[in-house]
């Protein structure tokens, strides 16, 4: 799949740290609060600061409305979580994903206005759009607090991964949204990127809801 974005303007600014504690990391989180622009990774003393792109950005808009569009046409209730900090200090590791969403467990997070990782369920969908190539591998990250799901999507190809054990497997499909192949979404990627959003909207809304009623 070809991406409409030329590589020259996918480029993100990003540094990764060692030997950071989990008190800097903590603490660092604290001094930025909510009003921080930047995603902030943590993986066993490794800290990565990640300032996304224009680029990346139009493209998390985009996971977010494709699977939006879909969950709502095939009436599955969801939340979504954005770029919450999600982090468990017993596994030092800490991640604040691009987009996320509540799916299966939603109704044990409804209401709630703050997660904790030590008692509340991990989002059941990560997306990650890594177009840099040289981020930080979250995957351990993601595995070690249990994400079931994640999308995984390099400006090319979209990737879809289920945890089984502790190790992530392709799937040709979504569990989150059942039925729903990595292809058709990819699909779909691409002509959002080329079509305007409110035609290419109404395009997926259409799909899901003839998908639901011939299935």
């Amino acid at each position: 799949m070809a991406s409409a974005f030329p590589p020259a303007v996918q480029a993100e600014q990003y540094v990764i740290l060692s030997g950071i504690s989990w008190k800097t990391y903590d603490c660092l989180l604290a001094d930025m609060a909510d009003g921080h622009v930047a995603y902030v990774t943590y993986d066993q003393g490794m800290l990565e600061i990640r300032v996304p792109s224009f680029v990346h950005e139009q493209l998390n808009r985009l996971f977010h409305d494709l699977f939006t569009a879909i969950a709502v046409a095939m009436q599955i209730e969801f939340l979504h979580a954005g770029s919450t900090t999600f982090k468990r200090e017993d596994v030092q590791r800490g991640f604040e994903p691009d987009t996320c969403f509540y799916v299966q467990h939603v109704e044990h997070v409804w209401g709630k206005t703050q997660l904790d990782l030590a008692v509340d369920s991990p989002p059941d969908v990560v997306i990650e759009i890594d177009i840099t190539h040289a981020s930080l591998n979250k995957l351990p990250i993601y595995a070690a607090v249990g994400v079931p799901e994640v999308w995984r999507y390099t400006g090319q190809a979209l990737t879809i991964l289920t945890l089984a054990g502790e190790t992530y497997h392709a799937q040709a499909a979504s569990s989150a949204l059942p039925g729903v192949e990595r292809h058709v979404l990819e699909q779909w990627l691409e002509a959002g990127q080329t079509t305007k959003r409110t035609e290419w909207l109404r395009r997926v809304q259409t799909w899901a809801l003839t998908r639901c009623e011939s299935s």
